[in-house]
């Protein structure tokens, strides 16, 4: 009982240099998308920026108030 070589046949999956459209309908109609995103989760989304914009106004401040502090 010998071994007996087995022909597999493999496939290769490749994409074409020249092949443009490689995710057309990720990119379409991206406001409309974003838009339904938040309004469906405008609270999870309130709760993301409130503490970032907060914190970059917060920031943005300080740094004004530090700049004129030699004034005083």
């Amino acid at each position: 009982m010998g071994k007996q070589p087995v022909k597999l046949k493999a496939v290769v999956y490749a994409l074409s240099p020249f092949q443009q459209k490689v995710m057309p309908g990720l990119w379409k109609d991206l406001p409309g998308k974003i838009h339904h995103k938040v309004s469906e989760n405008w609270i999870s989304a309130t709760l993301l920026l409130a503490p970032l914009v907060g914190t970059y106004s917060y920031v943005q401040h300080f740094k004004e108030k530090e700049k004129l502090e030699h004034r005083y």
